[in-house]
């Protein structure tokens, strides 16, 4: 019988991805109607995980704040990625904003970082960050992912992150990363 791991979103995206990295776990989405209002990934992470193990006492509960960070924009859009451009989840207007910001930037080094926050049962609290660095094109390439990814290729590839196949992708995604790290625990 696999193991029920609540994880708070409200994006299916998240959802389908951690589902095919953790597959012997009962992943169950729910939307945490929490606001993030932490300048970090990982404060915005706990903000998500502890609203919603507030609603379930004794589960296994896992949120993920994620984003990408640009260099050469000062480290954004980060923790405002999912509302770069001012609408929360508009990847065609945030990806069209990044386009612009960087018109004529020639330093395009980039990385995805994810929190994951990990709230245990007895409500022991686990922090894991993973990161993924690469580059963002000048332009869009593939169909696949979402969010940034058909933008940004991670260092040591020449596809981007929508042009890998989903196992290729998770298997170096800063998602991927921290639930490694997760994973140790929750194998525990």
């Amino acid at each position: 019988m696999s193991k029920l791991l609540v994880l708070a979103t409200h994006n299916a995206n998240k959802v389908r991805e951690i589902r095919e990295i953790l597959p012997d776990f009962e992943v169950v989405g729910e939307d945490s109607g929490a606001e993030e209002t932490s300048e970090t990934f990982a404060g915005n992470a706990a903000i998500k995980a502890r609203a919603v193990a507030a609603r379930h006492p004794g589960a296994w509960v896992l949120a993920d704040d994620s984003g990408l960070e640009v260099f050469a924009l000062g480290g954004a859009p980060g923790v405002r990625s999912a509302r770069y451009a001012g609408e929360d989840g508009n990847t065609p207007k945030n990806n069209a904003l990044l386009l612009k910001n960087l018109e004529g930037v020639e330093d395009r080094r980039a990385q995805f970082t994810c929190a994951m926050v990990l709230i245990e049962p007895k409500g022991t609290e686990h922090v894991a960050i993973g990161h993924c660095p690469g580059s963002i094109l000048r332009e869009q390439h593939g169909a696949g992912g979402f969010g940034y990814d058909p933008l940004f290729v991670p260092d040591g590839y020449e596809k981007t992150f929508a042009e890998l196949r989903p196992e290729e992708k998770n298997a170096i995604s800063h998602r991927g990363r921290a639930l490694a790290e997760v994973r140790r625990v929750l194998d525990v």
